[in-house]
């Protein structure tokens, strides 16, 4: 893998970070104000994922909502994506050289210091890490890194943004944020909310 890609960085930070399943969410996120959004989809394929994204795309157009999309890069190149999340699986497969040649920026998942030493070695946008806490969202093929290994990645990870993602919600979203984390990822704490909208700004008062 070349040592010499190297990633637009996020022009604004990424704080409050909704990893949601469809436009539908995507569009009600930009509504919120939500800082970053992620397209995380199973479900479709082909042209109908693609007409999905670039309604995504369309909906972040004009708003503050930074979006990204989860593994599927060309789809997201053809809409003009801000960026795309990709896991340490898809950096075999992904041509990364093309991503960062269409000015996309990149986020990568980590869930320990060898693949954080990995995602960090082509510069990319921003690191995920996690789980930080038991989560039921996906299978995880590792332990929960618990807060201390959370702080020794934000260190090895310098001057690269560290999302935190994993089993967080407004109850310990305060000591996530005290590790250093750049910006906090979340799933069920907006999908399953009472009231999305409102848990969107809750977690963005936390950086008031």
């Amino acid at each position: 893998m070349s040592k010499m890609l190297r990633f637009v960085g996020v022009d604004s930070p990424l704080k409050f970070y909704a990893v949601v399943p469809d436009a539908q969410w995507v569009e009600r996120m930009v509504r919120a104000g939500a800082d970053t959004v992620q397209l995380r989809t199973k479900t479709i394929s082909g042209d109908a994922l693609l007409q999905e994204i670039m309604r995504c795309v369309k909906a972040c157009e004009g708003s503050r909502t930074k979006l990204f999309i989860n593994d599927y890069w060309q789809e997201a190149i053809a809409a003009g994506a801000h960026g795309v999340h990709l896991g340490q699986e898809d950096m075999d497969d992904a041509d990364l050289q093309e991503i960062a040649d269409a000015g996309l920026r990149l986020g990568l998942s980590t869930h320990s210091v060898a693949e954080l030493d990995r995602a960090l070695s082509v510069n990319p946008s921003y690191v995920a890490s996690g789980a930080v806490f038991p989560t039921t969202t996906k299978v995880m093929k590792s332990e929960p890194q618990g807060l201390e290994k959370l702080r020794e990645y934000v260190r090895q990870a310098g001057n690269t943004p560290v999302v935190a993602i994993g089993g967080i919600d407004l109850n310990n979203a305060r000591e996530v944020l005290s590790t250093g984390v750049a910006s906090l990822a979340v799933v069920r704490a907006v999908t399953e909310a009472a009231d999305p909208e409102a848990a969107v700004k809750a977690f963005q008062a936390l950086w008031d």
